[in-house]
């Protein structure tokens, strides 16, 4: 049975790819790769000469059915991305979906990926992670990711260009409090590869000094990570009092939110629902 293989590549250092990638890559019929300028580097460095065939977001779905016609045909394929686990955030989703619909094997050569690679140096909590990808640029999903991240109980993992890196890192400060933990990992498992933790306004401020170069993944810690049961409970109630002032004195809920937030550093949506709360309260 023809077999396409999902083929990790290194993220950065040559050094990282496997005897089996490498094994695989070269007995293997065709090469599916997102650029094949930088995946016939890895080509060469392995000895692979196997043709490359571009398959990347813009052209997948026509790929698919040559892809397909191949495996018929009793050739075996492997399908790399730029560099890393082929899928994570990067294309192949619609072609592995249709190989195994199609009734060939699909069979994954596991390796590098910066995902585990910065969890595992972040020094955050590591019990479980949520892996969100690349944020959008703006909009209304760009909101309800902002969110979800702030109120996520689970550290989570982001991809972010070095360019977006700041804003990235001041959103997340608004929506989750200055003070959350957070671990920004660049250039990993390269010469310059750098791990920068702290708060989110302290890496945010670091990386305004510093502009970022190179691939960064974010690594922020789960709400509440830093505090007790005990000061969460303290500033909680601290935040209740802080409400029903900002109440008796007028001040709209959008505004006292934000006051709230600001003062105590709170999420946004913790303030938020404080503010309600006790909006509701008063109104009883």
């Amino acid at each position: 049975m023809a077999t396409l293989y999902i083929v990790s590549t290194p993220i950065g250092n040559l050094a990282d790819v496997s005897d089996r990638a490498r094994q695989t890559l070269r007995e293997v019929d065709r090469i599916l790769a997102e650029d094949t300028r930088r995946s016939r580097v890895l080509a060469a460095h392995v000895g692979a000469e196997a043709p490359l065939v571009s398959l990347h977001a813009h052209n997948e779905r026509g790929r698919v059915e040559r892809a397909l016609a191949w495996l018929d045909a009793g050739e075996d394929l492997a399908l790399v991305s730029d560099a890393g686990t082929p899928l994570v955030s990067d294309p192949g989703a619609t072609l592995v979906a249709a190989v195994h619909d199609a009734g060939h094997a699909v069979v994954p050569i596991p390796g590098p990926s910066a995902v585990l690679a910065a969890l595992v140096g972040a020094g955050l909590p590591m019990g479980s992670f949520l892996f969100l990808g690349f944020p959008d640029r703006k909009g209304k999903s760009r909101q309800a990711l902002l969110e979800r991240v702030a109120s996520s109980s689970e550290t989570v993992v982001l991809f972010e260009s070095p360019q977006r890196t700041v804003r990235l890192l001041e959103d997340l400060a608004t929506e989750c409090g200055r003070e959350r933990s957070v671990a920004v990992a660049r250039e990993l498992t390269k010469v310059h590869e750098e791990f920068q933790r702290g708060s989110l306004a302290e890496v945010a401020s670091y990386y305004r000094e510093h502009p970022p170069k190179g691939e960064v993944t974010v690594v922020v810690a789960p709400v509440d990570s830093g505090l007790s049961e005990s000061d969460r409970a303290s500033r909680l109630e601290a935040a209740r009092e802080l409400a029903r002032e900002l109440a008796a004195e007028g001040m709209k809920p959008s505004a006292a939110a934000k006051e709230i937030a600001s003062r105590l550093d709170l999420s946004r949506n913790d303030a938020y629902r404080i503010v309600h709360d006790s909006h509701d309260s008063l109104m009883d």
